[in-house]
């Protein structure tokens, strides 16, 4: 027999509990195995949990010196690695904000004299807190950029739209962990973009347009989304493939670029697109209140011969169906490709149907591609629009002038209640039938002649004075005299805005003369000679460009070389 007392332990060795046992001596041998086995299965699970530690402390200097190795290659002797919080800043292009320490560390390696420095950044996910399974979507968050400044607060990094919207989702909250880390990048020889809806071809000289946003990348990423902006629109391009690289620098360098069509599938009816429209051949469509849609047709030169001598214009007709629907229709000149309600060239509020006639009368009107925005202004409309070559009879018009004037050259006297001229023969006929059957509006400018059933419904607008029927009064003073808001911030009505949009609003499109392209002209440049010279904002910049001259090769600021080749190599 055995008196004693058992400790009872736990599996980390610690004392749990004694309490006294009495065994015999079979018992006590195979108690005594049971406590050696439990000791044994005590000792290997600590020298797994050692191994397993020793085996992940190699595996992360494994992983380090492989990652460095990485740094090296793609930093070209650069190791540069920061993980950092991702703020938004409102800025056009890729070019990130980074904070001075990194200036520091990345100048004492002398990334400065390697040229332009980019960037590659990963959003850091953070799996495991919430639970949440992260999607493949989601893991999709790499991308490239350049350097703007070394401005930002430490431990965080500025993020233009761009660079965001290409790493994150939208469901991401605001606050995100990125890694930001010193690569180098080949220059870009070809790349392929697809617009994400159809309309960006019809941009004029869209490529140009591109080039320009381009302008303001360091760095193109395959899958990257690009917006290109142009006025009020933006387009997403997305970038299908590079070359020499997956992702290039667009730096200092001429890159070949394909543009594909869009996918059929992707297409959305809220995307401003261009509908062709066939001269002499009409098109049914619908349009629903506040909403717009467009057409295109273009004036070549034969066409344009032909209104310049008179002998054509252009009709654009719209016929609707008055079922409680009503359309506004505007017609503006390329590049403003999509007119508006304050900012096109010309427009016709009739109610119902109604016709625009373009002749050589029209100082805007020229050889080019031609909007049209039929506008649904109350209810939905369906209709039918068409554009035609209207001939001119100048002949029959000379004709009928001719026996006009003979007419008048006879024996006649003036009505005195429609002032029409009468046959004296015939005058007090007429003036009984008149004045029983006729009346003048008393208006000042009008005296237009009416049936008398017909004049009460004949008004004039107290405001501007033009005449107009009962019915069409509310809309007239809804489109012309209801106060519209600019985006400059100037409140107008509408006949006032459409000058202000073409001639003053900062807003407006102009075509550069120095850049050739479509940007926003800016307010009045700040040099009074650039001011005198009539250049916008944006035009006094990039003029002040220099480029050498094709005589001499001096370098001259772009705005002064008319000047330079007077006053130097007298040419006029």
């Amino acid at each position: 027999m055995y008196d004693g007392v058992m400790t009872c332990v736990n599996a980390q060795g610690g004392a749990m509990k004694d309490f006294p046992i009495t065994i015999g001596l079979h018992q006590g041998l195979a108690f005594s195995r049971y406590l050696f086995n439990l000791i044994l299965d005590v000792f290997i699970e600590h020298i797994q949990e050692a191994a397993l530690r020793c085996m992940f402390c190699a595996y992360d200097i494994v992983l380090a010196d492989e990652q460095m190795q990485e740094s090296l290659v793609t930093g070209r002797g650069i190791v540069f690695y920061r993980i950092l919080e991702a703020v938004p800043f409102q800025s056009n292009g890729d070019k990130i904000k980074l904070p001075p320490s990194c200036f520091t560390e990345l100048s004492d390696q002398g990334a400065l004299d390697k040229g332009p420095m980019y960037f590659q950044l990963s959003k850091v996910l953070e799996e495991g807190s919430s639970g949440m399974k992260v999607t493949d979507e989601e893991k999709k968050g790499t991308t490239h950029s350049g350097v703007l400044e070394f401005t930002a607060n430490e431990g965080s990094v500025g993020l233009p739209p761009h660079v965001w919207n290409n790493l994150f989702s939208e469901v991401t909250p605001k606050s995100s962990l990125v890694e930001v880390r010193y690569f180098w990048l080949p220059k870009g020889t070809y790349a392929k973009l697809q617009p994400e809806r159809v309309g960006f071809s019809d941009l004029p000289n869209h490529k140009a347009i591109l080039e320009t946003s381009l302008r303001q990348h360091a760095t193109l990423s395959q899958g990257d989304i690009l917006t290109v902006n142009y006025g009020e629109h933006a387009y997403k391009l997305r970038v299908l493939e590079l070359k020499p690289s997956t992702s290039v620098s667009v730096l200092e360098t001429d890159i070949e670029v394909d543009i594909v069509d869009p996918d059929t599938a992707s297409e959305k009816t809220d995307q401003h697109v261009l509908l062709p429209l066939v001269f002499g051949k009409s098109q049914a469509g619908m349009v629903d209140e506040g909403n717009f849609v467009y057409y295109k047709f273009s004036i070549d030169n034969v066409i344009w011969e032909k209104i310049v001598a008179d002998t054509s214009s252009i009709e654009v007709k719209l016929e609707a169906e008055t079922d409680g629907g009503d359309t506004d229709l505007f017609i503006s000149r390329h590049p403003l490709i999509f007119p508006t309600r304050h900012q096109h060239e010309w427009s016709s509020h009739d109610v119902g149907s109604k016709a625009l006639i373009l002749s050589s009368k029209d100082e805007n009107l020229g050889a080019g591609i031609y909007s049209i925005g039929v506008y649904g202004f109350k209810g939905t409309t369906k209709y039918k629009i068409s554009v035609a070559i209207q001939e001119s009879s100048h002949q029959k018009l000379g004709q009928q002038a001719s026996s006009v004037m003979s007419y008048m050259e006879t024996d006649t006297e003036q009505c005195r209640n429609c002032k029409h001229y009468i046959p004296s023969r015939t005058i007090a006929l007429h003036e009984a039938y008149c004045s029983r059957h006729n009346v003048t509006c008393q208006h000042a400018g009008c005296g237009v002649v009416l049936r008398i059933e017909e004049s009460k419904n004949h008004i004039h607008c107290d405001r501007c004075g033009q005449a107009f029927q009962q019915g069409e009064l509310e809309k007239h003073m809804k489109v012309f005299h209801e106060p519209l808001h600019c985006p400059c911030g100037i409140v107008l009505e509408k006949e006032q805005m459409v000058q202000h949009q073409i001639s003053d609003c900062p807003l407006r499109l102009i075509t550069c003369r120095f850049c050739g392209d479509m940007v926003q002209a800016g307010s009045s440049a700040v040099d009074i000679r650039d001011k005198l010279r009539g250049l916008t904002e944006h035009e006094s910049v990039c003029g002040s460009r220099t480029a050498p001259c094709d005589s001499c090769g001096r370098s001259v600021m772009l705005k002064d070389m008319d000047i330079h080749q007077i006053a130097v190599h007298q040419r006029g």
